[in-house]
């Protein structure tokens, strides 16, 4: 059995990447090696993101699509890492709280439908 904890890195924490790797270099036009730096990535990681080698597991829905565009711009404006990753923790936050991490976490292991582990963590 998978902990959350590793699901989220392993599946979420790369998807949001992927959307955030997206956002910059398609909305806010900036370049791979610009969006790479803001993000505390490598080029080549923000290039694999944008060809969906990386991070191609999930479809996140418009609530949380339009939270990370919201949260790129901040971002942007940030004068540190800070802000990214209060900004990641709450989207992987609403995530949980949506249900998505437990419907993942019960196609990665034999989970009873009662478990409600993902929700409770606080």
């Amino acid at each position: 059995m998978k902990l959350p904890c590793e699901l989220i890195v392993w599946y979420i924490l790369p998807n949001i990447r992927r959307e955030l790797a997206r956002s910059l270099v398609e909305d806010l036009k900036l370049t791979q090696r610009d969006a790479a730096k803001k993000l505390g990535l490598t080029e080549s990681a923000v290039s694999q993101y944008l060809k969906s080698k990386r991070g191609h597991d999930m479809k996140f829905d418009e609530k949380i699509n339009s939270e990370i565009k919201n949260s790129i711009r901040d971002i942007c404006k940030a004068e540190d890492d800070s802000l990214m990753i209060e900004k990641i923790c709450s989207i992987c936050k609403h995530l949980r709280n949506s249900g998505a991490l437990c419907k993942l976490h019960k196609t990665q292991g034999a989970l009873p439908d009662s478990c409600q582990v993902c929700m409770e963590v606080k």
